[in-house]
């Protein structure tokens, strides 16, 4: 295993880091996690050198947190890094985020967490960051010893990241950065951004929700051309691990074949070469061609009131964009008849998706490919 160093930790931290917001499920459309196939997944990391777990309060409606309290149960606490994270939205007062922190250790079973963040700070999330001093609690939880290095993940844009960065003192930083958004969604300033500030960089969606695991045909070929046994998920990871500054690459894997090829890929790891780094920013190139939806199914457009399961629609439109598979397209119902054009979700959507408009050409390619 590949590993980091910081200068404010003196153990060494895994470069690949186990995501825990897609962990197996009991059943497809519940939240419950499989921990009998989630425990297996930890172990197999731990064993591998994966010392790095991230969750956070919302994930798997707040189920994600117990899981990963559980399955690390077993190992020594000062042998792993446990991040977790303050969802801001949630919080009406300080009273809130501190009773939401506790919680969170209490769920983790842990007395301190080694990695906390102050969850997608975004335009909205920011200001309730700013009007409570939610900062200024988790610097005290901080001095109490019950955190260890104090950072934020962010979707912002350029402005505000940077605006972010100057109105404290952070640890570290966690932003979307692969291939595909380091041109597209300007990832490329962003991480320039935290390193001009001197703030490792924790990376989020290396793979985007999955989106460059699949690719398109093109894109395939081209990376299968090049290199026959390395799956376009490892190319993804090896462009986010690749990046100098870079402390641990969030890979969060459902089943054990994920977590077998992203352990494979960062043992030994190998950085891309200039010839390398420049074929996958010709296939993002490919990829953007394909007219598919942005929707990394990070699920934070849910639950929606008229019953519309969002990212599964897009799925189904990306899958049909990238392979035209009539029937997959046609077996997957078609919840976003049910859209009424609220438009609660797209304001949650960390993409910037038309979550509305984009939902009416669901229906549209469905209607037209089954007529």
């Amino acid at each position: 295993m590949e590993y980091r160093t910081i200068k404010q930790e003196s153990r060494p931290i895994s470069l690949l880091g186990f995501g825990c917001m897609r962990l197996p499920r009991i059943t497809p459309d519940r939240p419950e996690v499989d921990m009998a196939k989630f425990q297996e997944m930890v172990d197999y990391a731990y064993a591998n050198g994966v010392n790095y777990f991230d969750t956070a309060y919302p994930y798997h409606k707040g189920l994600s947190e117990l899981a990963v309290g559980e399955a690390l149960q077993k190992y020594p606490r000062e042998s792993f890094f446990l991040a977790d994270k303050m969802p801001g939205w949630d919080v009406k007062t300080l009273e809130d985020a501190d009773r939401i922190f506790e919680e969170q250790l209490k769920k983790c079973r842990v007395e301190y967490f080694d990695f906390y963040l102050c969850h997608a700070l975004g335009e909205e999330n920011y200001k309730i960051y700013r009007e409570i001093d939610i900062y200024g609690l988790l610097r005290r939880k901080k001095a109490e010893g019950k955190i260890r290095h104090l950072g934020f993940s962010s979707h912002a844009d350029v402005a505000l990241l940077e605006e972010i960065c100057g109105a404290h003192e952070w640890d570290f930083a966690q932003i979307q950065l692969n291939y595909l958004d380091w041109t597209m969604q300007n990832a490329k300033k962003q991480y320039e951004i935290l390193e001009r500030h001197g703030l490792p960089c924790i990376i989020m969606e290396p793979v985007r929700g999955g989106a460059l695991a699949t690719l398109c045909k093109s894109g395939v070929e081209a990376l299968s051309a090049r290199e026959p046994e390395s799956t376009p998920a490892s190319w993804a990871i090896r462009f986010a691990a690749s990046l100098p500054n870079v402390m641990t690459v969030l890979s969060g894997m459902t089943t054990m074949e994920h977590m077998q090829d992203n352990v494979k890929t960062m043992s030994p790891f190998r950085p891309l070469s200039a010839e390398e780094n420049e074929l996958l920013l010709e296939v993002a190139e490919m990829y953007k061609k394909s007219r598919t939806i942005p929707c990394t199914a990070c699920r934070y457009c849910m639950d929606c009131a008229s019953g519309v399961d969002i990212p599964a629609m897009f799925a189904l439109y990306n899958g049909y964009m990238l392979t035209e598979d009539e029937d997959a397209l046609l077996a997957g119902g078609n919840t976003a008849t049910s859209c009424v054009e609220c438009g609660v979700c797209a304001p949650n959507c960390p993409q910037g998706i038309d979550i509305p408009g984009s939902l009416k050409d669901v229906v549209r390619l469905i209607e037209s490919v089954s007529k």
